[in-house]
C-alpha cells in the first residue's frame, strides 16, 4: 500500500457549482496550495468541467461511467491502486474502500422529507448510515450537522470533527453598477442567492417583502415620483428610504414554479426579480451592491451564502435555526424564519436604518475574515493524516 491519498473528486464534473460542488473544488484547491509533496490522486467520473491549480504531486484519474460510478468504478479502482486513504468530500463511501474519511454536509432529507421522493429519502438515509459505519472518521461542516448525526443516527461524537467551510478570496467588496443594471436591478434591492426550493423559505420571504411594502406605503411619501421610485420617511428617520426590489438568484429546484407564482398572486411581480443562475463572476458585485442579503432559510447544514454576502460587505438577514446562528455569530440580523411579520419588520429596518446597515456591514466583514479555505484545508488534512 502506498502513502497516496485518494480523493473522490466527482463533484468537479459539475459545470454550475453550488454548495457541495463549490466545497469540493475550493477544498481541493486549498489542499494543493497547502501540501506540495504528499501524493494525491483525484478520481473523477469523466473529464472534470474545471480543475483548480494543482501541483505535480496531484494525479487525475478520469474513469467515466453513466450510472453507479461510486460502487462499480471508483471502488474497484481503489482496490487496484491501494491508496493509504480515501477522502470523500461530498458523496458516499464506496462498498470497496481503504480507510476512509467522509464529509457529511446536512440531513435536509430528514428536515424536509417532502422535498424528496420516498425512494430518494430511503437512498439518502441508507447511504448516510453506511458512510457513518464505513468511514474511520467523519467531517461535519457545522456543529449543527454533527448534532444531527448524533441525534438521528446515534453516531459516536468522538469520530466526528467539525470543520467549517472557507471562503473564496473572490468574495470581497466590489463596486460594479453595470452588473446590477445587466440583471435589471436599477434601484436598491434585497438579494437572495441559492437554489429556489421550499426549504429556502422563499414563499414566506416574498410574503414578508409584500408586507414590508405595505408598511412602507403607510409611511409619509416624499416628493411626487411614481410609486416604484417613491421615497418614504418613517417616524424618527432622518433620511427618506426608497422602495426596494427583491432579487432572487439561483437555479431552479423543487416547486420553483409555485414560488414564482406567489409574487404574482400578491401583486408584486414587478418588484420581485428572478435572475436565474448567476455566474460566479457576477456574485461579488451583486452582493456588494445589495441593500441587504436576505436568507431566512428553514434549514442549512452550513449556509455558505451568508458568509459570502458578509465578505462582500452586504448586511445580512438570516434565520435563528439550524447552523445559521453558528455561522452568522453576532454579525447578522436573526429572525424566526416561520414568522412572516418578523421577517417583514426586519426588511423594513434594513431598508430604513442606515446606521444598522453600516454596523452589520462592519461586523460581517470581520466575521467573514475568519473563514478561509486555507484554514479549512489545514484542519481537514489533520483529520486525514490522523487516519493514515
Amino acid at each position: 500500500m502506498s502513502h497516496r491519498i485518494a480523493i473522490d473528486a466527482s463533484r468537479l464534473s459539475v459545470v454550475e457549482r453550488t454548495g457541495t460542488e463549490r466545497y469540493s473544488y475550493e477544498l481541493i484547491a486549498a489542499l494543493a496550495r497547502l501540501d506540495r509533496w504528499r501524493p494525491y490522486t483525484l478520481y473523477t467520473n469523466g473529464l472534470p468541467a474545471a480543475l483548480p491549480p494543482l501541483g505535480p504531486n496531484f494525479t487525475l484519474r478520469a474513469i467515466p461511467l453513466r450510472r453507479l460510478w461510486t460502487h462499480a468504478r471508483l471502488g474497484p479502482a481503489l482496490v487496484r491502486d491501494r491508496p493509504a486513504l480515501l477522502f470523500v468530500p461530498a458523496h458516499v463511501v464506496p462498498a470497496l474502500h481503504p480507510p476512509s474519511v467522509v464529509t457529511i454536509h446536512d440531513l435536509g432529507y430528514l428536515a424536509f422529507p417532502a422535498a424528496h421522493t420516498a425512494r430518494r429519502r430511503l437512498e439518502l438515509h441508507l447511504t448516510t448510515r453506511w458512510s457513518l459505519h464505513a468511514a474511520r472518521r467523519v467531517i461535519a461542516i457545522s456543529q449543527a450537522t454533527k448534532d444531527d448525526l448524533v441525534r438521528h443516527y446515534g453516531a459516536d461524537p468522538a469520530r466526528i470533527t467539525v470543520v467549517h467551510h472557507g471562503l473564496s478570496p473572490n468574495f470581497r467588496p466590489v463596486s460594479d453598477p453595470a452588473v446590477s443594471a445587466r440583471h435589471g436591478l436599477n434601484r436598491p434591492y434585497f438579494l437572495y442567492v441559492g437554489t429556489i426550493q421550499p426549504r429556502k423559505n422563499l414563499e414566506r420571504l416574498i410574503e414578508a417583502f409584500a408586507l414590508a411594502g405595505q408598511i412602507m406605503g403607510n409611511a409619509v411619501a416624499i416628493g411626487d415620483a411614481d410609486p416604484p421610485a417613491r421615497r418614504y420617511r418613517f417616524p424618527g428617520e432622518a433620511h427618506p428610504a426608497p422602495t426596494p426590489l427583491l432579487a432572487i438568484a439561483g437555479r431552479q429546484g423543487w416547486r420553483t414554479e409555485a414560488i414564482e407564482r406567489r409574487a404574482a398572486a400578491l401583486g408584486i411581480a414587478d418588484r420581485v426579480r428572478f435572475l436565474g443562475y448567476v455566474p460566479d463572476a457576477d456574485l461579488p458585485p451583486l452582493l456588494s451592491g445589495a441593500l441587504a442579503f436576505t436568507f431566512p432559510s428553514l434549514y442549512e447544514g452550513f449556509g455558505m451564502p451568508v458568509l459570502e454576502a458578509m465578505a462582500c460587505g452586504a448586511p445580512v438577514l438570516t434565520s435563528t435555526t439550524s447552523s445559521l446562528p453558528e455561522v452568522a455569530g453576532d454579525a447578522a440580523l436573526l429572525v424566526n424564519p416561520a414568522d412572516t411579520n418578523a421577517i417583514a419588520a426586519a426588511l423594513v429596518r434594513l431598508a430604513t436604518d442606515a446606521p444598522l446597515r453600516a454596523d452589520l456591514r462592519a461586523r460581517g466583514l470581520a466575521r467573514a475574515a475568519h473563514f478561509t479555505w486555507e484554514r479549512c484545508a489545514r484542519e481537514t488534512l489533520a483529520v486525514l493524516l490522523d487516519c493514515c
